[in-house]
């Protein structure tokens, strides 16, 4: 098949070209392939005693295990509300280190007022886009789920997957929303068989996939011109210090 002709021959004079880059698929081979389980942090919405969102994020991480992964549950007692206390606080420090640990999270919520819970929001809130030159959540993979005590509702995972998106997250087609959750769940906290639980597995395996495919390649995928363009400066100017080069004229 013939080469197709442009649409426009003008030219993009806006384009910084130094920093522009043309995605390739060569681009997409990993620099190194990753030997360890993939890595998923769990964050769940609700500190109630009898929590149907802890069970399903405890059915979420029996399965992630079964698939090859290693699991972290994050608890948040004892997680202060966002501005009550500074950043340096063992509760925050340990999301944010487990947030960074982890190469895909999942979220579940449940759904109260027809939204996420504060909860849920309030651990979300505690993680910054970027701590330095560190990103705890950009790039990873990402799945949402909710439970609900009346009929099936999408509000909370809806209101999840704009989180993600703001997050930079790679958040996966598939999602699990539980209605009637206190029907679902057994007196010891398992989850019932059928199409609710199957979907669980479903959202399970997409996140495994989605995972070992983005994982060694999420650096590239999440790198922007914009932000190319921005460091730019920066690097000339490093890279004329190293040479004993003034870059202060430019």
């Amino acid at each position: 098949m013939d080469k197709p002709k442009p649409l426009f021959t003008d030219g993009i004079p806006n384009l910084a070209e130094p920093v522009f880059a043309v995605p390739r698929p060569e681009h997409l081979k990993p620099r190194e392939t990753a030997t360890h389980a993939p890595r998923f942090l769990i964050l769940y919405g609700s500190l109630r005693e009898r929590s149907f969102s802890r069970f399903l994020a405890h059915e979420a991480a029996r399965l992630l295990e079964r698939m090859g992964g290693e699991v972290r549950i994050y608890d948040a007692h004892g997680l202060p509300l966002p501005d009550d206390a500074t950043a340096d606080h063992p509760k925050v420090q340990e999301l944010r280190n487990l947030s960074i640990w982890s190469e895909g999270q999942v979220w579940v919520s449940p759904e109260r007022h027809g939204n996420l819970t504060g909860v849920m929001k309030s651990q979300i809130d505690w993680l910054p886009l970027s701590e330095g030159s560190v990103r705890p959540t950009q790039g990873r993979t990402l799945a949402v789920m909710q439970v609900s005590g009346g009929s099936q509702s999408f509000n909370a995972v809806n209101a999840l997957r704009v989180l993600g998106r703001w997050m930079r997250m790679i958040t996966i087609p598939n999602q699990s929303s539980v209605p009637m959750a206190f029907q679902e769940f057994d007196e010891a906290g398992r989850m019932k068989p059928g199409p609710l639980y199957d979907r669980v597995v479903d959202v399970c395996e997409e996140l495994m996939k989605f995972t070992l495919l983005t994982r060694e390649r999420a650096d590239y995928l999440v790198d922007r011109y914009s932000e190319r363009k921005e460091r730019a400066p920066k690097d000339w100017d490093r890279i004329g210090a190293d040479l004993g080069l003034s870059t202060s004229g430019r």
